[in-house]
């Protein structure tokens, strides 16, 4: 790469919400403003050219993305390898029923939504990346002690912990994500850590297919099956804690290279970090309209989550397939998800049309479900084709992920918001497994019922939020807001209500 011509620039005072704050290099006030500013302050801003920025794109997918992509293949697939396992002989060497395996489901996620704003003031607190590797460590360890489990009582004991330890993963790579990369370019990267979920599905049947050929009477096949996916996970939270960076300014990248990742991320607005908690940038999260539209609707796309991470094994076999059989049809579910996600994402990315590719990719859910719920008895196939189709829902979360992280602006907001996603998360998959009740086997309808109402209500509440940012971004043009910059206002930690030259992606 070329160096790049690098200016000092001095920075007038900018006013916002009627505090003047100095922004010249000697008067900036440490900890108020964006991590990254208090950095160009002493650096100066640099000129790129379109050549150096995609190389400079280049390298920061290869330093980050792979990393990230496996933290959440791993969390994916440590959180339902109880689901290849139920039908591994996880349920009858247990001595549990179906009304206690929905209870580990539920449980689970019980400690994921309680465990969101004390892990969310963690990772505001401590460097992201190594808070991040920790807990992948932590979850890895509980994830292994699965394999010594012997009834109902311990698995639940390491569910709740896995709930707690796992609870870090989304938000963090959010953020990391939103701060390393431009709103037009976060929907394709938060779908290729995303389509983990996918990724994760195929190896899990691949490997619980082939541990059900093990004859081996010392250990069960779904207790080596935990032992190989923990130790991998623990190894991972190890290489993430010592080479994922935890942001541009302390990461492997050059001199040069740090100035010009920051300085690209200006028309964002959203900042990169700050690690001073704002109490009314956490309280105005509450006072945002879309924060509830966004509540409803993750929570409304999660509840046939259940149905996708938990219980699709035992859909499957419900069908009348041998547990082998059940095993190798739950690969193609996995294959939906990963062509889903990364057309899903591509396409928004592309065209800029978020809310329209979540809308679409809701309404391929829809008919999955309604081909599970009302297909008849002897139409087999189709219900096979609906419980794939289910799988599309998913899809739709790294939209809802890629929405929260270009329209919220302000480090402390950013982060109460992930948690609040990410709660919103945890309360759809409470609700879903309370739908699979021992009364319905094997055919579970009211749960399919369920399936197509919730899919339904994510579509309509997807279409307001739509409607709502396109007439946010319509009054603050017609009140003429924000048309005269402000320098550095991209750094001054400004929540999207604050910075009047915000405007919001749809």
């Amino acid at each position: 790469m070329g160096s790049p011509d690098i200016e000092k620039k001095a920075s007038p005072s900018i006013s916002t919400n009627g505090c003047d704050v100095e922004a010249t290099q000697g008067a900036l006030p440490s900890g108020k403003v964006d991590a990254a500013l208090e950095f160009l302050r002493a650096e100066g801003t640099a000129e790129m050219s379109e050549l150096d920025e995609k190389k400079l794109v280049r390298k920061i997918d290869w330093m980050i993305m792979p990393l990230m992509w496996g933290c959440y293949n791993l969390q994916y697939l440590d959180k339902v390898l109880i689901n290849y396992a139920s039908v591994m002989g996880l349920l009858e060497d247990t001595k549990m029923d179906t009304n206690q395996f929905s209870y580990l489901a539920l449980a689970f996620y019980i400690t994921y939504l309680f465990f969101e704003f004390p892990t969310g003031y963690l990772m505001q607190r401590f460097p992201t990346a190594k808070y991040l590797g920790f807990n992948v460590t932590l979850w890895g360890l509980m994830t292994t002690l699965n394999c010594t489990a012997k009834n109902f009582g311990g698995l639940m004991t390491l569910r709740v912990l896995l709930g707690c330890f796992e609870s870090a993963v989304a938000p963090s790579l959010i953020l990391i994500t939103s701060m390393w990369y431009k709103r037009d370019e976060q929907p394709k990267r938060m779908g290729f850590w995303y389509v983990g979920t996918g990724t994760a599905s195929i190896m899990g049947a691949l490997v619980a297919y082939g541990l059900l050929f093990y004859t081996g009477d010392r250990f069960h096949g779904w207790q080596i099956m935990f032992l190989i996916f923990g130790l991998i996970t623990i190894a991972t939270g190890i290489i993430v804690m010592l080479f994922l960076p935890d942001n541009p300014m302390t990461s492997r990248l050059s001199h040069e290279e740090k100035v010009w990742a920051i300085e690209r991320l200006r028309e964002n607005k959203t900042g990169i970090e700050n690690k001073h908690f704002k109490m009314d940038q956490f309280l105005e999260v509450w006072k945002d309209p879309q924060t509830y539209f966004i509540m409803i609707i993750v929570t409304a796309i999660n509840v046939p989550n259940a149905a996708i991470s938990s219980f699709s094994a035992l859909i499957i076999k419900g069908f009348g397939f041998t547990t082998k059989e059940t095993e190798l049809l739950t690969i193609p579910g996995g294959a939906v998800t990963v062509i889903s996600v990364l057309s899903g994402t591509y396409l928004a990315g592309q065209f800029d049309q978020r809310c329209i590719c979540v809308i679409g990719i809701l309404i391929c859910g829809l008919l999955g479900g309604c081909l599970m719920a009302f297909s008849r008895d002897d139409m087999g196939a189709a219900k096979l084709a609906g419980n794939y189709l289910t799988n599309f829902v998913g899809a739709s979360l790294p939209l809802m992920y890629s929405l929260a992280g270009a329209n919220v602006a302000g480090h402390t907001k950013k982060v109460t918001m992930n948690a609040i996603l990410l709660m919103a998360f945890c309360l759809g998959n409470i609700l879903g497994p309370l739908t699979f009740r021992n009364e319905d086997e094997p055919e579970y309808i009211p749960a399919k019922i369920a399936i197509v109402a919730t899919v339904s209500v994510g579509i309509v509440f997807t279409l307001l939020l739509k409607f709502y940012y396109m007439w946010e971004n319509r009054r603050r043009d017609n009140n003429k807001e924000g048309l005269q910059h402000q320098e550095n206002s991209e750094f001054l930690d400004l929540t999207d209500l604050q910075n009047r030259e915000f405007r919001y992606k749809h």
